[in-house]
């Protein structure tokens, strides 16, 4: 077994949790569950779960995840070693498993950081296409080394000192719910998009850099720069168009069959449309968003 504790963030979590937890196959010390108050049977799963892995169940009001996972690595006595950061909808493949058991134990004093490659699946396919694998994500770090830097979007886990490495397998984000819950949710990720524009891009107060001289892959630091002095500059709804273009036809993402055409289309043009028009709606009637919490 790893020195190691797995934090996860629920809300709701009740058909994705458990294939998480057991994907790690007993490697894990300890999970950490920092709920944002269930109403389905979260809670009961955490306990059942509980018998069979050492799990850490608490309760916490939700602002924002940056807030939220900070709390949670600072308030739930996290003891081991190493400290992994996983979503409930996401998985370890036995390969990255394996890899962990093999390699976690040697890692040079140095590294404080590793980085996972992640893959997306979308009703049940494997999205390999348009710019979406490998996406490269610092979710390991050594304890008391890490933390969440402090945005309403893209946030991401910084180090403050120290070097990083990468592993070969991957995590898979691969989410048991419903078409409907995806539109629902990233309805409302599109007011937090708003929210974070307005507070950020259009007030010039967006560094680039993450927050705190952290550090992170150069993945995550080159979308930001990309997003915020690229896309953002283009034309209002125009923008929108040419992305789609880029990720269903420059980079290829026709090829992952009928759900990556559905994925492709909601999630490069739809969101981004969404985004858009209710920047638009914004500034025409002078509404400024206010923070949305967590997702009804």
């Amino acid at each position: 077994m790893l020195d190691l504790t797995v934090v996860i963030l629920t809300k709701n979590e009740e058909e994705n949790l458990c294939k998480c937890i057991e994907s790690f196959r007993g490697i894990a010390k300890r999970f950490v569950i920092v709920d944002s108050y269930s109403t389905d049977g979260t809670k009961l799963l955490c306990e059942k779960l509980g018998k069979t892995n050492e799990i850490g169940f608490y309760e916490n009001k939700f602002i924002d995840h940056a807030t939220q996972l900070n709390w949670a690595f600072n308030n739930t006595e996290i003891t081991t070693s190493w400290t992994m950061r996983m979503d409930a909808d996401e998985e370890v493949t036995p390969e990255l498993v394996e890899e962990m058991v093999s390699k976690l134990p040697l890692v040079e004093d140095t590294i404080k950081g590793i980085v996972l490659k992640r893959r997306v699946y979308f009703m049940g396919r494997w999205i390999k296409h348009g710019g979406k694998y490998p996406e490269l994500l610092l979710r390991i770090f050594r304890t008391g080394f890490g933390k969440c830097e402090q945005k309403l979007m893209d946030e991401h886990i910084v180090i403050l000192e120290g070097e990083l490495t990468t592993f070969d397998n991957d995590i898979i984000d691969n989410n048991n719910k419903s078409l409907e819950w995806w539109t629902h949710k990233h309805n409302w990720y599109s007011n937090r998009e708003v929210l974070d524009y307005q507070l950020k891009v259009s007030n010039k107060d967006d560094k680039e850099e993450l927050s705190n001289n952290g550090l992170n892959s150069a993945q995550a630091f080159r979308k930001r720069v990309i997003k915020n002095r690229g896309y953002y500059k283009l034309p209002l709804f125009f923008r929108a168009h040419i992305y789609f273009i880029y990720r269903y036809y420059l980079r290829l993402g026709f090829l992952d069959g009928k759900e990556g055409k559905i994925y492709h289309f909601l999630q490069a043009y739809w969101y981004r449309f969404l985004v858009d028009s209710k920047l638009f709606e914004c500034s025409k009637f002078n509404i400024t968003l206010n923070e949305p919490g967590d997702l009804k």
